[in-house]
């Protein structure tokens, strides 16, 4: 009877009770100890550790006894907070796998963290009696919608011979697909992977897989791209898995079978026959705005890409094709409506209002780009001038020291938050073509392209809200031109630009102009949708909307570095808005074109350079204001602008020292510290005699210090360029 006894308890033992894996991670680092060093004393290998940890695999005895002691024990020294929701949980509770429990899993599922998502345990797909969970996300996916209840995507990996789909939330599904047609089919039909339309006439999301290293070699594809491959940017036609996809009447669009992939057939009815695919390997998440994100094991990087997804959308490729494609998500070209003849719902044949429809508009002579068809007659090198070519970029303007300079300590960088977004907010822009009008009445109401001569704009004497202020103007840049200089002449501005003129009390005159009598606050949603992805993002980082100026301060001193992996969201959030933007510009990529001949982007209707200019004007006539009122205030000029950075010389290093809040309130109209767009937050900080070292280095008296404001690391100086 008693060896009865010892078998029994050593069936006890061998299911030492363990707490669920966030708890884990807390234990540990609250001691300080690494996962090597948890592996080396428990003689593991550090993948195995970071398994168990995660909740990617579970421990067997012998070394199950001693983790589940070594967890015991410092529960003991650092129990977790009163309001700490991680609860302690057998193996049996967090679904391990049946063939470690021996056992059934239990129906009910103890409670996850707050991060977690909770879902079903039971997967039609899943050849364990349930899933098991992976390190909590901070996206939960939209379950509202039945379709879509395991999250918008999943990151497909290899573990220990088995196929498995790591989605957000932590939930991960096996995946019993052995081809690509396969595993597509799986998505579409068994997996539940999508996300909801984001506007009512849209579209819901298509699924996104993201292949690691061990999925393609297991479905048959090279892990890197050869030089010709990576090139053309696709694999070859005559590859087996192009070949698998064509016999089982699956199509690739244009870009083939590459980074992004996406794979369709004809949609039947509502039923969605498209999946996406994301290869980090071949260079999907381009390194400066995704970071690291592609060599993230996948429980992370799905938590990455989910918490992304579920704040802005879906990816759709690089950070700049998402970023345009959220404009047409949120503002789809056309509507459903019901067919009376067949009762079947088809496009309207008219476009949705508010929306730049479903066909593309030729842009104004002087808003296309050089090479475009519409200047095809020029002569072969001739160089439009400003008053034949709209030219609205962002700063890129210094100007040297003078002697009051000299005499600070210290050159304070400040950076605008989200600038181009917040240049976009609340912006009229035009929905359809430009109307050509001779010596026009300026509307700055009026969205459009205005030649008109600014020239006589005096920045030492403008108007501040109701009065006139006296400035040195030799100290500030012309709000008119990219560089800062005055212009000289008749030229082409996009409407917030002649506005800003007006504004400053001076009368304009245009000679002509060319206007869009369509229009309408289209950027509106996408700026909301990236602002809120923004700030929910940094919240989670620690950095509050409604935080003191020094409170914010102390909260974005090394953020990054509470989350990594939140970081890179922020990242690619911020990409999203300039890429977007950029997009509407989007210049030939190739493709034997040449000069006069229309390239791919100009037959999209998201092509508008004249957007483009008018955020971006917005953008540069925001800071300019802000300057302004500044130098009206305090009597201090910036030395230099760059985008969406300025930097001034202060003896204080802070910007506290020197921006002038009075019990906390700001000055109306100037610089205010904070996340939300549109507010600034401190760039960098260096000395005077580092600025002037690094001009006399170069020999460039102009050369742009806010390039460098950051981190003080100088590179790429050719003459100031």
């Amino acid at each position: 009877m008693s060896e009865l006894f010892d078998a029994v308890d050593a069936l006890l033992a061998s299911r030492a009770t363990l707490p669920p894996p966030a708890e884990r991670k807390r234990l540990r680092a609250a001691h300080g100890l690494t996962i090597d060093e948890v592996a080396t004393a428990l003689k593991v290998r550090r993948a195995t550790m970071s398994g168990w940890e995660s909740g990617k695999t579970e421990p067997r005895p012998p070394e199950r006894d001693a983790y589940a002691r070594l967890l015991e024990k410092l529960a003991e020294l650092y129990p977790a907070p009163a309001d700490d929701t991680v609860v302690t949980a057998t193996v049996q509770d967090v679904a391990m796998p049946a063939a470690l429990t021996g056992a059934p899993t239990p129906a009910a599922e103890v409670q996850a963290p707050v991060a977690a998502r909770t879902t079903s345990t039971t997967l039609p797909t899943s050849r364990r009696p349930g899933a098991k969970k992976a390190s909590p996300a901070n996206a939960p996916a939209d379950v509202s919608d039945p379709r879509f209840e395991n999250g918008p995507l999943a990151v497909v990996d290899v573990e220990d011979g088995q196929v498995l789909a790591y989605c957000t939330g932590g939930l991960v599904l096996d995946v019993p697909a052995k081809s690509v047609p396969a595993l597509v089919d799986w998505t579409l039909s068994e997996a539940k992977l999508g996300a909801p339309k984001l506007s009512g006439p849209g579209k819901p999301a298509d699924p996104l897989l993201v292949l690691t290293e061990a999925a393609l070699e297991r479905y048959g594809l090279p892990v890197s791209l050869t030089e010709v491959e990576r090139l053309a940017g696709r694999l070859p036609e005559g590859h087996k898995v192009v070949k698998q996809l064509v016999r089982a009447d699956w199509k690739l669009t244009k870009r083939g079978f590459g980074p992004w992939a996406r794979i369709y057939r004809p949609a039947k009815g509502s039923d969605r026959q498209c999946v996406q695919l994301c290869i980090p390997s071949w260079q999907a998440l381009d390194t400066r705005h995704w970071g690291e994100a592609g060599r993230l094991p996948s429980a992370e990087l799905a938590r990455v890409l989910g918490t992304y997804a579920s704040r802005v959308m879906t990816p759709r490729g690089s950070t700049a094709v998402t970023g345009l494609e959220l404009m047409t998500a949120l503002h789809p070209p056309t509507y459903a409506v019901r067919d009376e003849a067949t009762g079947n719902f088809r496009q309207a044949d008219e476009k949705n209002p508010g929306s730049l429809g479903a066909a593309p508009v030729d842009c104004a002579p002087c808003e296309a780009p050089d090479g475009h068809p519409l200047l095809a007659d020029l002569p072969r090198f001739h160089i439009r001038g400003p008053g034949e070519k709209l030219f609205e970029e962002a700063y890129d303007w210094a100007r040297p020291f003078t002697d009051a300079d000299y005499q600070r300590r210290h050159l304070v960088g400040l950076d605008v938050n989200m600038a181009f977004a917040a240049g976009a907010n609340g912006l009229v822009v035009g929905l359809g073509a430009p109307t050509h009008v001779q010596a026009p009445v300026f509307d700055p109401k009026l969205p459009g392209s205005w030649l008109v001569d600014l020239s006589h704009v005096d920045l030492s004497r403008v108007k501040a809200g109701k009065e006139w202020v006296e400035l040195d103007g030799s100290l500030l840049p012309s709000p008119f031109t990219p560089k800062g200089e005055r212009p000289r002449g008749p030229a082409w501005y996009a409407t917030p630009t002649v506005a800003y003129a007006v504004e400053l009390g001076y009368e304009v005159r245009p000679a002509e102009a060319w206007v869009r009598r369509e229009n309408g606050r289209y950027l509106d949603g996408w700026y909301n949708r990236l602002r809120d992805a923004y700030l929910a993002t940094m919240a989670d980082l620690g950095v509050g909307a409604d935080l003191a100026p020094a409170d914010f301060l102390t909260a974005m001193d090394g953020y990054r570095g509470r989350d990594p992996e939140l970081a890179i969201v922020v990242s690619a959030i911020k990409a999203t808005v300039k890429g977007g933007l950029g997009k509407l510009r989007e210049r030939p990529r190739g493709e034997g074109w040449k000069p006069g001949q229309p390239w791919r982007a100009l037959s999209r209707p998201t092509w508008r350079p004249d957007i483009r200019a008018a955020v971006i004007s917005r953008t540069r006539i925001n800071l300019h204001r802000k300057i302004v009122k500044h130098a009206a205030f305090t009597g201090q000029y910036p030395i230099a602008v760059l985008s969406d950075c300025v930097v001034y010389a202060v003896d204080g290093e802070s910007p506290l020292d020197f921006l002038p809040y009075r019990e906390g309130k700001p000055l109306p109209g100037g610089f205010k510290l904070g996340i939300n767009p549109g507010l600034v937050k401190h760039e960098g900080t260096q000395s005077v005699l580092w600025g002037e070292g690094v001009r006399e280095q170069f020999d460039a008296p102009e050369l742009n210090l806010a390039r460098y404001i950051k981190d003080g690391t100088v590179t790429n100086v050719d003459n100031g360029e």
